[in-house]
This record gives structure tokens, sequence and C-alpha cells, in this order.
């Protein structure tokens, strides 16, 4: 299992970053109509969150008392998952099929949690 968690981590932390650059490139206006209610300044503070937060699933592979950062980093990304789901469903066109992939990162990200903070926690792990 701990293998395991840390494929999905490295997967959800690159697809993250890839997010965060991606978000830094591009305004919300630009993205989606739903994503055009977002501030600039949000947009980039979520990008920025987005980078501490892939950090966050891979440090604790080189100190392991970073291991509670895991849990609170996955939390972090099922949040913003969550609110993309919202403003589409709140402000989409009527097109819903982005909630779907959303929704899936959403819930890899609550299993990563759930894994790392009651399954299999770094610090028990030798």
């Amino acid at each position: 299992m701990n293998i395991f968690l840390w494929i999905l981590q490295i997967l959800v932390a690159l697809h993250t970053a890839i997010g965060a650059v991606w978000k830094l490139s591009n305004t919300s206006e630009q993205t989606m109509a739903s994503f055009a209610v977002i501030p600039h300044g949000v947009w980039l503070a979520m990008a920025a969150l987005e980078l501490l937060c892939a950090l966050a699933l891979l440090l604790p592979a080189l100190n392991r008392s970073l291991g509670k950062l895991i849990p609170v980093a996955a939390g972090l990304i099922v949040a913003e998952m969550l609110v993309f789901c919202w403003l589409q469903f709140s402000f989409g066109e009527g097109d819903y099929t982005p909630m779907i992939y959303w929704l899936v990162v959403a819930a890899i990200c609550a299993f990563i949690a759930y894994g790392r903070g009651v399954l299999v926690p770094l610090k028990q792990r030798s």
C-alpha cells in the first residue's frame, strides 16, 4: 500500500505542478466561462498554492518528519477541485463534463489523504 500511495502522490504532484504552471501562463478568463469570475490575484494565489501542494506531496520522501503535510496537501487539492465543480455548476453553460475529471482527481486526493492519515502514516513506516 505504501508504494501505491507513493505512485499516486507522484502522479498527483506532477498533475498539480503542471496545473500551476498552466495557471501562471493563462488567465482565468482564457480558460472556461465559469472561471471568469475568479479574480486574477486569486488565480495566481491558486497557482502558488498548487505548487506548494505538489512539493508537500513529494518532500516527505526526503524527510519523513514532513509526512503530516501529505494529507493536508491532498485535502487542499480536494477542496480546489470541489470549488471548480461548484463554479462550473453555478456559472457554467450547461456543460458538466469537466466536473467528472475534477471529481476523479478529488477522489484520488481524498484516497491519498485517507491513506496517509489513517491507513499508512509515514511516521510509522521504517
